[in-house]
């Protein structure tokens, strides 16, 4: 699993966080990593310490990670799309949200409103999408 696939209808993009002198790069979905960056870069101008946790994408051996965040440790945010997505302030809330609880930062599916019914659904996966089109 990848955390977070695209809107319908719209490329997936990768992007990759680079942490400390770690040589593997950590590969994230570009819309959840410009998410994951609020959160992250809010946490540690505050000068906080936290954990970051995450299934390993499909294409990758079967599991799951966590990394402790420290201010005093490298970190790089390299997006594949040169434009920002827009970003949900949901989605924010919810991650900043387990970044204070003592999991840490749990990277978790964004939910999206269904504006007929006002409640919270997956957003749509590559599958979903192709067979629209």
């Amino acid at each position: 699993m990848t955390p977070n696939g695209p809107q319908r209808g719209t490329v997936r993009r990768m992007g990759t966080l680079y942490y400390g002198a770690q040589d593997t790069p950590i590969h994230i979905e570009d819309r959840a990593l410009a998410h994951l960056k609020v959160v992250i870069a809010t946490k540690l101008r505050r000068n906080e310490s936290f954990t970051l946790s995450w299934q390993h994408p499909d294409e990758e051996p079967r599991g799951r990670s966590t990394i402790w965040l420290h201010p005093s440790i490298p970190l790089m945010f390299v997006f594949d799309d040169p434009e920002p997505p827009e970003l949900s302030r949901a989605w924010i809330e919810k991650l900043a949200h387990s970044a204070n609880t003592s999991g840490g930062i749990l990277l978790v599916d964004e939910l999206l409103a269904d504006p007929e019914t006002e409640t919270q659904t997956e957003p749509a996966t590559d599958t979903e999408a192709s067979a629209d089109d």
